[in-house]
């Protein structure tokens, strides 16, 4: 039935409250329901397209709506359907993989590396399931390295997403991956969004960090 659910505050939002208000495994339940479609917006301007394109359509939505006001890096011209992702970036031999905030995140991370002379890109998946396969296929064909972030567990979420599609595709190159997400544990402190997603690593400084890492 076309129902739809919103989760408001997911990731790491409600940080101030403990690790008892964390919503880290949404994504991964609710895309694991038969004909369950998933949508994590990265904006408020994004949200807006996301209504408009959910008036007819037939099955059930889960929402994973941040917790407001976060900085607007989505565009009308880049159009918004259900499914398909949405590059924000032209990659090199680096892309970066987000949904949601991370987004935002990944976007200042690729103008710190581009500072330093590499072209990092980033492709922005709004919609987890249905998947883009084919957008993601194409783009990965193109790097040597392909870097998933999410504000959610890393078991279950995007990253393993996207190794299954590029399992299954039976490609002849798949790049090296590297899932960058929430480690298999219950958080351990109290803070802000930021200083949480600090302690695993997901700001920006440190996704570049990471992806000089991996490039040696």
């Amino acid at each position: 039935l076309p129902v739809r659910l919103i989760g408001n505050g997911g990731g790491v939002v409600y940080a101030p409250l403990g690790p008892t208000h964390l919503a880290t495994e949404d994504i991964a339940i609710m895309r694991s329901i038969p004909n369950m479609t998933v949508v994590v917006p990265c904006d408020a301007e994004e949200m807006k397209r996301l209504m408009k394109e959910t008036l007819d359509w037939p099955y059930p939505i889960y929402i994973r709506l941040a917790k407001g006001g976060d900085s607007v890096v989505s565009r009308e011209e880049h159009g918004f359907s259900i499914g398909k992702g949405i590059m924000m970036r032209k990659p090199g031999e680096v892309l970066f993989v987000t949904t949601g905030i991370m987004t935002q995140r990944a976007l200042i991370a690729a103008e710190l590396l581009e500072n330093e002379g590499l072209n990092v890109g980033v492709l922005h998946l709004h919609t987890v399931k249905p998947f883009d396969k084919d957008l993601v296929l194409k783009q990965a064909s193109k790097v040597s390295l392909l870097v998933t972030v999410e504000e959610h567990a890393l078991c279950g979420g995007l990253g393993s997403e996207v190794l299954e599609v590029l399992h299954d595709s039976m490609l002849n190159y798949i790049p090296r991956v590297v899932r960058l997400g929430l480690p298999d544990h219950f958080a351990r402190e109290y803070g802000s969004q930021d200083s949480l997603l600090a302690s695993y690593g997901l700001i920006p400084e440190l996704l570049a960090e990471e992806i000089k890492r991996h490039l040696g």
